[in-house]
Formats: C-alpha cells, structure tokens, sequence
C-alpha cells in the first residue's frame, strides 16, 4: 500500500501563490504515476495535474500555466506549485497515486482558499 500525506494549503489572496507537497511512503516501487485533484463545495472531484514514472505531465485546461506539478525523488514527493491564483482554485486539493497495476490510493486533503 501507498500512504500519502499533503500539506501546504492555506489561505491566499487572489494573485497569489502556494506549493502543495505530497510525501509519500510504503510501497512507492508500485507507483506508476501520481497527481493532484481537487474538489470544490458541491462540485464533483476534478484532475489537476499528473505526472507518470518517466516524468510526463499533464494539466486540466483551467489551470495550464498557472499551475506546475514535479516531484523529488529522493524526497518521495511530489509538488503543486499553484501561481496567479484565482478564487474558482478554492477547493481541497488531494493527492493520488496509481500503482502499474491500477491501485489507486489517495491521500486526506489539504484546503485552498483564494479570496478575491
């Protein structure tokens, strides 16, 4: 299994920035890629950003340039860097790994508040 902890939500004016972390831990050979989701008040949960094994990342239309997603590996983490924030990015953001064999596992979330 993957255990996966986010930190680094918070509030912040619109135009703002934060860098989410996710670090994870267990059984990180298994992971084929990893991402960022997040869910706003009474909408459904949404992708983010991903980022497989061999390094690929891919965005939601909604935040291309503004949003980045890379990860260190000798850290076992993964990074959020959320620029130009705008208050349609408050939502709590999660973190979601998925093994080569499909599992997925996710992490307890971290809020975004961006008020305007």
């Amino acid at each position: 299994q993957v255990q996966l902890v986010e930190s680094g939500g918070g509030l912040v004016q619109t135009g703002g920035s934060l860098r989410l972390s996710c670090v994870t831990s267990g059984s990180i050979f298994s992971i084929n890629s990893m991402g960022w989701y997040r869910q706003a008040p009474g909408k459904e949960r949404e992708l983010v950003a991903t980022i497989t094994s061999g390094g690929s990342t891919n965005y939601a239309d909604s935040v291309l340039g503004r949003f980045t997603i890379s990860r260190d590996k000798a850290k076992n983490t993964v990074y959020l860097q959320m620029n130009s924030l705008e208050p349609e990015d408050t939502a709590v953001y999660y973190c979601y790994s998925r093994s080569r064999i499909g599992v997925g596992s996710w992490g307890q979330g971290t809020q975004v508040i961006v008020s305007s």
